[in-house]
């Protein structure tokens, strides 16, 4: 169920649940004319009573009140101190407030927030209120419904009392607009892999995206097979489910011919049995994400529509399954890619590189985009080395580093440079082919995959591969991110458009 988000003016009569601000360094505000002596007494004794509530950022603290009030409970939320209070705290402090009363049999709640000395009023609460709106997702599709007396009613309507009420909108629905594209993201990567599959998944980017006013060009396994796109098909050969390739083009900037679009591509394997080089069977079930960097550009392509993007996109998602049957490739294939290079298979499990090497050279050939974004779950070797907090980022150009290191502070998608080098571009050279999809040892695995996907770079393009295997998928909650498909990318990436990249 989604949250309503509801804005009021300052003066509107306090009933039900309310939420004030807390600072660290200024406790809370009580200026307000809505919350009588009475009220404010009861706060300040039970914030004496409470000596671990000291208004650190997300700490929440629930007060009762006598059951003839109006107000019928008083929830203090910390924002921690106001000298250095910035709008991602602000976005995990709202995302811990969701957390905890989310569930708590409130329906309904009035929140009410001071400015810091560092964000304004308006920015503070819509920062707010956006990270409350991306901890309150959740996917439930598959669940039966319970009988509603067993059933703790789910939070329903936050409602924004603000002296600001027009411009705290208008920058909350900014902030909603990429809280959309991320949910859109989660959604993707949290359906069963029976319900998305290379067509149906084909299909639902098609219907999402076109009415919002973006292109979309399906290819199918046909269509890949005469163009001699010999990665991709052979990834989907073993399976049922066909391949394909869809190309979603967003024209919101200049409409003359000489101007570059920006290229994003993802990959879309909808499930990864690692193919003839079969995983093992624990953990398995989780490769249903294995196309979470597929959904983060459809996840991003809904978010630059929506807000109506000034610039010139085309992103294309490679999407293939992976399984094991007599029509399966095989280790010690050579195939052709789109690009003519021929490639030696030495794993079936080191197939997204295989799908990316295609869509990639198809991007760069019949779209010359000024840069080339790729994101992919690529490589365990990446979360061995950098967990589930980075992203590890391989990026042939300092200029466009710099902006997404930008980018990742700003959004608070973490991001972490990682070394592109001779050593593994010839690691990955092949004795009988021009490449092999694995390196020659067991180290180094995530450089090793970038250098092969490099091999598919033209000289003068500017590129940048993001290993999202450690972030797309979270196993327990974060502030904004509940666990399971996180919809990694949407914000790092929107916010590199939006700062460097739109007319």
């Amino acid at each position: 169920m989604s949250i309503k988000i509801e804005f009021s003016k300052s003066d509107t009569k306090l009933k039900g649940a309310i939420i004030l601000t807390s600072f660290e360094d200024t406790g809370v505000a009580l200026k307000t004319n809505q919350i009588d002596k009475e009220q404010k007494a009861l706060i300040n004794s039970a914030i004496d009573t409470d000596k671990g509530f000291q208004g650190k950022n997300g700490q929440v603290l629930r007060i009762a009140t006598p059951s003839d009030q109006k107000i019928s409970q008083i929830i203090l939320l910390g924002l921690g101190k106001t000298e250095t209070l910035t709008a991602l705290q602000t976005e995990n402090a709202g995302g811990k407030l969701f957390a905890s009363i989310g569930k708590a049999g409130i329906e309904e709640a009035t929140l009410i927030t001071e400015k810091s000395k560092k964000l304004k009023a308006e920015a503070l609460t819509a920062h707010l209120i956006n990270g409350f709106k991306l901890r309150s997702y959740s996917f439930d599709i598959y669940k039966s419904k319970k009988d509603k007396k067993e059933q703790i009613p789910p939070f329903k309507k936050l409602k924004i009392c603000a002296a600001h009420t027009a411009n705290t909108k208008a920058a909350f629905e900014e902030l909603e607009k990429v809280t959309q594209g991320t949910f859109f993201a989660r959604d993707l990567v949290n359906t069963a892999p029976n319900d998305l599959y290379p067509e149906s998944y084909a299909k639902r980017l098609h219907d999402e995206l076109k009415p919002l006013g973006v292109e979309v060009e399906i290819f199918d396994d046909k269509k890949l097979e005469k163009l001699g796109m010999g990665g991709i098909t052979a990834v989907g050969k073993g399976s049922e489910q066909k391949p394909r390739m869809v190309i979603m083009r967003w024209n919101g900037g200049s409409k003359k011919k000489d101007v570059q679009p920006i290229g994003f591509v993802g990959k879309g394997v909808t499930f990864d049995t690692g193919g003839i080089s079969l995983k093992p069977g624990a953990g398995m079930d989780e490769m249903k994400m294995d196309m979470g960097g597929s959904a983060a550009v459809a996840g991003l392509m809904k978010t630059l529509a929506l807000r109506k993007a000034k610039c010139n996109v085309v992103s294309i998602v490679g999407l293939a399954e992976n399984m094991p049957s007599s029509n399966a490739y095989r280790p010690g294939d050579i195939l052709k890619s789109y690009s003519g290079k021929t490639i030696e298979i030495l794993n079936t499990d080191a197939e997204g590189r295989l799908v990316l090497a295609d869509c990639l050279t198809y991007i760069q050939q019949h779209y010359n985009p000024s840069f080339v974004i790729n994101l992919a779950t690529l490589t365990g070797a990446m979360m061995v080395a950098l967990g589930h907090e980075y992203c590890g980022t391989f990026v042939n150009n300092d200029s466009l580093w710099k902006q997404l290191e930008k980018s990742s502070a700003t959004s608070g998608e973490k991001l972490w440079r990682m070394p592109l080098d001779d050593v593994w571009s010839k690691e990955v050279e092949s004795v009988i082919a021009d490449v092999q999809n694995l390196g020659k040892g067991r180290f180094g695995g995530a450089c090793t995959a970038a250098s092969f996907l490099e091999h598919f770079i033209e000289k003068e393009t500017k590129w940048a591969h993001m290993d999202i295997a450690g972030t797309a998928w979270r196993k327990s909650d974060q502030p904004t991110v509940p666990k399971y498909g996180s919809g990694f990318g949407v914000r790092v990436l929107n916010d590199l458009v939006n700062k460097y990249y739109e007319d």
